[in-house]
């Protein structure tokens, strides 16, 4: 049976989409391929001519929601600079669906035990993203590139404290804790020096 050309680049896109949502959803070891394959509308046969192996999955899921991530990132500055970052990324939205948030928040302890080629990768798309980051901070910002990446370790930390604890009015203050932590980091790095 012949299919339509390009059929199996939306398929593996389809599988890429589902198992990175799901992946932050639910987390890596908890998410089976046969769940995945289910969620994208295919035969658990379909994986294998897309990817050799659930790692080669994680790896290109992994890089398809941080590269998302990114982009959000992007538009949120455009937009309002580091309050919309801090207004989208420390939202109750953002908190309640990891499934379509940020990758580092939701995966972070089980992407360390990946093995090296994955943790490269992430390691190389957190370094683009703190690059980018950086350069949307004011020009008389001292070592930009730490201060993005203090304002991002903040952020992750906040959300998913925020997401681990049960009470809602308790997760809130986390969440405007966290927001209020990265603008301390983004002030201090901009003070003029006296």
């Amino acid at each position: 049976m012949r299919y339509e050309k390009g059929r199996k680049d939306v398929s593996r896109r389809r599988i890429t989409e589902v198992a990175a949502a799901q992946f932050r959803r639910q987390g890596i070891a908890a998410s089976g391929l046969a769940a995945i394959m289910e969620e994208a509308g295919l035969t658990n046969g379909a994986f294998y001519p897309h990817f050799k192996s659930k790692t080669d999955l994680i790896r290109e899921s992994l890089a398809t929601a941080l590269d998302d991530q990114t982009e959000q990132m992007r538009r949120a500055v455009a937009v309002g600079g580091l309050e919309a970052v801090l207004s989208i990324y420390l939202s109750a939205d953002h908190r309640d669906h990891p499934e379509t948030g940020c990758a580092a928040a939701a995966l972070l302890p089980e992407v360390a035990r990946q093995p090296s080629e994955t943790r490269d990768l992430f390691a190389d798309r957190l370094a683009s993203l703190v690059r980018e980051f950086a350069d949307t901070l004011p020009p008389r910002t001292r070592d930009p590139s730490a201060v993005a990446l203090g304002i991002y370790a903040a952020l992750i930390g906040a959300l998913q404290l925020a997401r681990a604890v049960p009470s809602k009015a308790f997760s809130d203050r986390i969440l405007a804790a966290g927001a209020d932590a990265a603008r301390a980091v983004a002030r201090a790095a901009t003070a003029v020096e006296e």
